[in-house]
């Protein structure tokens, strides 16, 4: 069985056919979606798709690319819908030094803000860093909280080491399916098998075969084996091991009734 730890089944690129996707998902062997927000405003949207569809678990955060249009009050908004919603994660949360234009102090803000929220909740985070590692990594010295997953890892050996000392996972997805991704490629193939967990973040990250198609979590079983022929590995084995990484990170997942046991 197969956990997506990075989906966003909730976007409206699978407003017409959500349940089918949900439905593939499960066919080809994924028995788990973390489907993160990226603001107040779909916060709903992520509650009400994790009750809908039996193998999705909402987390709940305000993206860096989104704080812009955040307000204070949102914070106050994100912890009731904490109290109120049975959430694995606080996320997707972070910093992005890719987008132009942007507010760094803003981001930052957030950022802090909500790990302090992690921290009281005693949740892990999801964390987008794209080009901000090692200010990721420092908010993360100053304020401890339970560990997560770094998304879309596509750091250094030296920064993906400093995560897993903080008790973090690696995400890999579609990204290191590219066979020009070598340096991505290289780290999937090197760091320590118990530091990864998979991921698609649906709908974005289409892997090699997709094109520029939609990506959506069926295609993880896929991703799984391009990650065991990078490892020299079987698939089975690459497959269990991540899984129980996404368990042991992620402690309040918990399969659907009708998946039963990892064995």
């Amino acid at each position: 069985m197969l956990i997506d730890t990075h989906c966003h089944l909730d976007a409206a690129e699978f407003d017409a056919d959500r349940d089918e996707a949900a439905v593939r998902a499960g066919r080809a062997g994924v028995a788990l979606i973390v489907v993160p927000s990226v603001e107040r405003a779909n916060f709903g949207a992520v509650a009400s798709v994790c009750r809908e569809l039996p193998q999705c678990r909402p987390a709940f955060g305000i993206h860096p690319m989104y704080v812009e249009r955040a307000r204070e009050e949102d914070l106050d908004a994100l912890r009731e819908t904490l109290r109120r919603e049975p959430a694995v994660a606080i996320g997707e949360i972070g910093l992005d030094n890719f987008i132009e234009p942007r507010d760094e102090k803003s981001q930052s803000w957030w950022y802090a803000e909500q790990l302090r929220v992690a921290r009281d909740f005693g949740l892990p985070v999801l964390l987008h860093v794209r080009r901000a590692i090692d200010a990721i990594l420092g908010g993360l010295r100053r304020t401890v909280v339970p560990g997560g997953i770094a998304h879309a890892f596509n750091g250094s050996r030296q920064q993906a080491d400093e995560f897993i000392k903080l008790g973090f996972k690696l995400g890999f997805g579609g990204a290191m399916t590219h066979p020009r991704a070598t340096r991505l490629r290289e780290l999937a193939a090197t760091l320590p098998l118990e530091s990864i967990v998979l991921e698609t973040d649906a709908p974005d990250i289409p892997p090699d075969w997709l094109g520029k198609a939609r990506n959506e979590p069926a295609e993880l079983p896929r991703i799984a084996a391009v990650l065991a022929e990078l490892r020299g590995m079987d698939v089975g084995d690459v497959v269990a091991a991540t899984t129980a990484n996404a368990l042991g990170v992620l402690p309040r997942l918990t399969f659907p009734a009708a998946a039963g046991s990892l064995a």
